[in-house]
């Protein structure tokens, strides 16, 4: 059940993004790296070691985004609710 909340997640980012929000391109880029990383988390093994530096990919873009695009932060930070009840 919680991968089916992060992929659904995933989607609302992606259709956040799709609206084309004011991002730099490196910003667009790394948010795009950040969802091929958690897709790529979801599509292993569950008995494959859990990506530590996942996490910590989210909260920087959390911080990142926080002010400047509330909207991105608030899905960044439940993608990262999603994954840490998966126990990643």
């Amino acid at each position: 059940m919680p991968a089916n909340e992060l992929r659904q997640q995933l989607e609302d980012l992606r259709a956040q993004l799709a609206q084309k929000p004011a991002l730099t391109e490196e910003d667009r880029a790394s948010l795009y790296i950040l969802t091929q990383e958690i897709e790529l988390q979801l599509a292993q093994d569950a008995a494959a070691a859990p990506d530590a530096t996942l996490v910590d990919g989210v909260n920087l873009a959390v911080e990142r985004f926080e002010v400047s695009h509330p909207t991105l932060a608030g899905s960044l930070r439940n993608i990262l609710q999603s994954l840490a009840n998966m126990g990643i």
